[in-house]
């Protein structure tokens, strides 16, 4: 019997449950897939803790890597024994198999293996986007990091040194400075005892950087608008310590005429050519070796109420996948 994790209210880790559930047959422009492995990613806890609104009861988790095991009509570009990947709604990749829009896959190179999948997709896919998509780097250019023993973090570190992007990394711990200073952080700062901005500063002859990279949210957010350059630019991508308070755009103003986004991975693979190029780029590199995942953490995934507190707790170091 396939089985999925569940909840009927919002709340802390306790909330999540396993059940039984009948998957039956995919439907026009459907198919069926047998996971081999699920992404655990730290938006998975805004949807279970109410940050981000959903129907309860509900599944949980946008990311999972397996096989075809059927195909519903009018698909085209797959059939059964297809080795796939995938991210984003609707909810439901914490599950033994479950039915989902064809529309959504992405096929797997034999290089890639489903636990380095289902544990890359959707950051690698962030990753790509940040560094292809938001603002046009160059080599030599300078960008503040945050998060960056994370899971998003460790991949952008070596993609950006693959560019000839400088990164300030900023982490809470020592073994995590390690860690990303191992992945290509140019300097690594420990923001829970350094001032951020100024040390940016320092290290930046004064300047300041042109883009921020800040996933951290509340905590970080008026150290990353400081550690600007004039005009530069704040992406906000997630909210790790919780959401950022309201911005008044003269602030915006008064420090140096900057900008601020706050973008989302599925506004950036909407477009299936698109995904299917960042996909391409994200698997060559790790295929060629120039990325290499740090997969630290792996569960069982019945055992999602613990892979939760430790996620939530900031225990965890590189990505985090369930395996089945």
């Amino acid at each position: 019997m396939a089985f999925a994790i569940r909840f009927d209210r919002t709340g802390g880790p306790e909330v999540l449950h396993r059940v039984e559930i009948e998957v039956g047959e995919p439907g026009p422009g459907e198919v069926r897939v047998r996971h081999h492995a699920v992404g655990l990613n730290f938006a998975d806890i805004y949807y279970r803790s109410g940050r981000y609104p959903v129907t309860l009861p509900a599944g949980l988790g946008v990311e999972a890597a397996g096989v075809v095991e059927a195909v519903g009509p009018q698909v085209d570009g797959f059939r059964a024994g297809d080795r796939v990947t995938y991210t984003g709604s609707p909810l439901g990749a914490y599950s033994s198999e479950r039915v989902l829009p064809a529309a959504q896959l992405i096929r797997l190179p034999d290089e890639i293996d489903s636990v380095t999948a289902a544990a890359t997709t959707t950051r690698g896919l962030t990753a790509a986007y940040l560094l292809r998509r938001i603002h046009p780097l160059r080599a030599g250019d300078t960008v503040l990091l945050h998060a960056a023993a994370g899971g998003v973090g460790l991949i952008f570190a070596q993609w950006a040194k693959l560019l000839g992007i400088n990164v300030i990394g900023t982490v809470s711990t020592e073994e995590k400075a390690k860690i990303a200073a191992a992945h290509g952080c140019d300097h690594v700062l420990i923001h829970t005892r350094e001032d951020v901005a100024a040390r940016v500063r320092e290290l930046t002859g004064g300047t300041g950087v042109p883009v921020v990279f800040d996933s951290i949210g509340a905590t970080t957010f008026d150290g990353s608008l400081d550690s600007l350059s004039r005009r530069g630019l704040l992406v906000s991508f997630g909210a790790a310590s919780g959401p950022v308070p309201p911005v008044d755009p003269m602030t915006l103003t008064g420090k140096g005429s900057l900008f601020l986004t706050r973008p989302g991975l599925a506004d950036y693979i909407a477009d299936p050519a698109e995904r299917a190029e960042l996909a391409g780029e994200l698997f060559g590199h790790i295929a060629a070796g120039r990325i290499a995942p740090e997969v630290n953490q792996r569960y069982d995934l019945s055992d999602a109420v613990r892979a939760h507190h430790e996620l939530e707790s900031g225990a965890t170091i590189g990505s985090s996948v369930f395996t089945l």
